[in-house]
């Protein structure tokens, strides 16, 4: 590209604004990408603070993640946005413990099986998977290596396959407390193409599910040990940073400040409409005579709670834009989407869930008796999963000093939380108990030195039968409104690591737009 050709598109695009509703990742990853080739980008969040699921807490002087604590490195977009921000040598890789399973019948705990995928394991007769499913349970799982393979690679519901040929307590007792831990669904929801790829060639090719399963790891361990004769490091399969995944955020707004974007918080936009080529925004925000702070998260200390605060009369503001991203949870994006983008279809399933952070002084947990959490059996506990966060994380057991901090969640697709209707101290009271059941001691209410509540909206897994075909409609529609973006993990799927390119992806795609028009070149400078 010429210097005066370079010279005119930068000229046009600082003649460009953008409006960006939602300063969660996905927000916060669009807006930088419109700031950093010269566009003028506001950046609206309803909330005090930014971050959507990534989400800060104090509990009693420990800073802790009350969302999001880590991120999955597969495609290795996260880590390119780090490295971007100079955030690399802060990430940290997990305690390779493992976590336990409770709720098994006739079984008190167990450590997790690990050589397995999304809990299928490759040898049904090993000891820490039969430990769980019992001799029968094994049995039946062996008749896999012996059925004919007349239907594989063509059963999309993983539930269904692992049934058919590995029986019902591999299904129910080892798979379903992993995809309810890690994608909140039933595995007869989940797509095994997306939730496992490769693993249909794989038993194809073998005969067998569990051999597929033997293949795909032995794969992956030979990756493993090209990586280290390279002198690379393989690698954990997720990874975190020292201080809390809220120090992405703050990078990234700090950024924005630095590309000269202008980023507001407690904004409440109302509504969106056209105007001529380009956007009106109509939002409200709270006024600041009084310095105030609206807390939307609850922090719940043990002797005192929140304050009240006065209520203030929002103030009424509207701002253009050549083009808009919606950034925002399903909920709240298809209401300003009516009228402007037709063919999104029904809505999907959007459970609150809810996740209990508590510090315990409790050295009973000094030896991690769990390893680094716990999952459940479906329908065995009210809690869906527990992560022991400073047997997982080194940087926070040093923070912590001799305390614990344990993070219990409720809630899954189909199932609302057991906490919802609380109020704050029964929320923590229950979190205590359960936090007690799935450890495996006593923990006395003296134990409780400070708890937090966050909720979330939890957005449709993208690993779900039918989720792709339904996010690949939903895009075909909003491409179809001029100046539209829409971007989050209802569109993306859950997990910064879809998150974060498909929000560059589709900034990139709103900004060549406005630079070069629908026929522009893949992507800009």
């Amino acid at each position: 590209m010429s210097e005066n050709s370079t010279a005119g598109l930068a000229e046009r695009a600082a003649e460009r604004h953008v409006i960006v509703v939602g300063g969660g990742i996905g927000g916060l990853v669009a807006a930088r990408e419109c700031a950093k080739v010269g566009m003028q980008v506001t950046l609206l969040e309803a909330a005090p603070e930014l971050g959507g699921a990534i989400q800060r807490a104090d509990l009693d002087g420990v800073t802790v993640d009350a969302g999001a604590e880590s991120y999955a490195t597969r495609g290795g977009h996260v880590r390119e946005l780090l490295a971007e921000l100079d955030l690399t040598e802060r990430i940290v890789t997990p305690n390779p413990a493992g976590a336990w399973l409770v709720g098994a019948p006739g079984v008190k705990a167990a450590p997790l099986p690990k050589g397995g995928i999304l809990g299928i394991p490759a040898n049904p007769f090993a000891d820490d998977v039969r430990r769980i499913i019992g001799w029968g349970g094994a049995w039946r799982a062996y008749v896999d290596r012996l059925r004919p393979p007349l239907t594989i690679g063509k059963e999309h519901s993983l539930g269904n396959l692992v049934a058919k040929r590995m029986g019902a307590k591999v299904r129910d007792l080892l798979v379903a407390p992993v995809t309810a831990g890690v994608y909140s669904a039933n595995p007869d929801d989940v797509d095994t193409e997306i939730a496992a790829p490769g693993l249909n060639e794989a038993l194809t090719r073998t005969g067998s599910l569990s051999g597929g399963v033997a293949q795909l790891l032995a794969e992956r361990t030979e990756r493993a040990e090209r990586a280290d004769r390279a002198k690379k490091a393989p690698g954990s399969a997720v990874e975190a940073l020292a201080g809390g995944m809220s120090g992405l955020v703050d990078a990234l707004a700090a950024d924005l400040e630095e590309l000269g974007a202008v980023v507001r918080t407690g904004v409440t936009v109302a509504t969106v409409a056209r105007d001529g080529d380009g956007w009106t925004v109509s939002f409200s925000t709270a006024s600041e005579d009084d310095d105030l702070e609206i807390e939307i998260e609850i922090e719940i200390e043990i002797e005192t709670g929140p304050e009240t605060a006065p209520a203030v009369e929002p103030e009424n503001e509207t701002l253009t834009a050549d083009a808009l991203i919606v950034a925002t949870a399903e909920p709240s994006a298809r209401l300003l989407l009516t009228g402007h983008v037709v063919g999104l279809g029904t809505p999907g399933d959007a459970p609150q869930i809810e996740i209990i952070s508590l510090l315990l002084d409790a050295p009973e947990l000094n030896t991690a008796p769990r390893g680094t959490g716990v999952l459940t059996v479906p329908g065995s506990h009210t809690a869906k999963a527990l992560t022991h966060a400073t047997a997982k994380w080194e940087w926070l057991r040093k923070s912590a000093a001799g305390r614990h901090v344990v993070r219990v969640s409720f809630g899954a697709q189909g199932e609302p939380a057991a906490t919802a209707n609380l109020d704050d101290d029964a929320a923590a009271q229950l979190a205590l108990s359960e936090a007690s059941s799935l450890l495996g001691l006593d923990l006395p209410e003296s134990a409780l030195v400070a708890a937090h509540r966050a909720r979330f909206t939890q957005s449709q897994p993208a690993s779900l039968i039918g989720a792709a075909e339904r996010r690949d409609e939903m895009r075909a529609a909003v491409r179809k409104t001029p100046g539209l973006g829409v971007v989050g993990a209802w569109l993306s799927g859950t997990g910064l690591a879809q998150v974060i390119p498909d929000a560059a992806a589709e900034a990139d795609r709103v900004r060549r737009a406005l630079l070069w028009g629908e026929d522009g070149p893949l992507s800009t400078p």
